[in-house]
């Protein structure tokens, strides 16, 4: 009973493709039978896999059914985060995904979910990425104020629904948290953020995280050790369709 994680399996089987890294790249052809031959290889039934957003590239939900019906094929319980291309997910009609697609698929918002004696607790999150203004050697002189002035409102307004999956989790009982983000908790412009400190303050073990593709985009924020929290990346192409494994069974 082993708890595992992914990012970004950007599905497309009723859905137009237009990311041109996932056309041309390498690392993202026949990606979907590298993961689920990975899946079949790692997980059971009784493990639990979190997917960390941007499950489909479907703009609703007629267009993401066979995206769906993949990741219900896949071993185990399935916990799904919202990633900035999930068009299909309404935050505010979250219960009615959940109503449609449980028991084989669970959509996290605003709520917590279990996994032995732990609260798995996640939202989208948001991170500032430009548009930044460079130098001659690409080097970050200035940024698009009013780009990051809205950044901020939606940070908070994200760090607003991970705080109230915390409570609720802590409400209940739970003292052992592990946190999930699609975006990276910090942008490449800060050492620390409200997310790496809320993940401080109530305690949480790991902090994992998506969104971050191509190699010159794998280092753009923690990974590691920091605060006493162990920090991890789990975008597909990062791991190269490999779910990590979060925490032994």
């Amino acid at each position: 009973m082993s708890l595992y994680a992914i990012g970004d399996l950007h599905l497309h089987y009723q859905s137009v493709l237009k990311a041109a890294n996932q056309l041309h790249d390498r690392v993202w052809k026949n990606h979907e039978e590298k993961f689920l031959k990975n899946c079949r290889k790692a997980i059971t039934d009784e493990d639990t896999l979190v997917l960390v957003g941007d499950h489909s590239w479907g703009k609703n939900l007629s267009e993401c059914e066979r995206d769906f019906q993949y990741i219900s094929d896949l071993p185990g319980r399935k916990i799904l985060i919202r990633g900035n291309h999930d068009l299909f997910w309404d935050v505010k009609k979250t219960g009615k995904l959940n109503e449609r697609f449980r028991p084989g698929l669970t959509f996290l918002q605003d709520s917590y979910e279990t996994y032995r004696d732990y609260a798995l607790v996640g939202t989208k999150g948001f991170t500032f990425e430009g548009p930044f203004y460079l130098d001659r050697w690409g080097r970050i002189v200035g940024w698009d104020e009013e780009a990051r002035t809205h950044a901020k409102k939606l940070v908070e307004r994200e760090l607003g629904r991970l705080r109230k999956s915390f409570e609720l989790a802590k409400a209940d009982g739970y003292r052992k948290f592990i946190m999930f983000l699609h975006y990276p908790p910090t942008s490449i412009l800060e050492e620390r953020s409200g997310f790496t400190d809320m993940a401080q303050e109530y305690g949480a073990e790991q902090v994992i995280y998506a969104h971050c593709h191509g190699e010159s985009r794998f280092h753009d924020s923690i990974q590691g050790d920091f605060q006493g929290i162990r920090y991890s990346l789990v975008s597909g192409d990062f791991r190269k369709w490999k779910p990590l494994k979060v925490l032994d069974g």
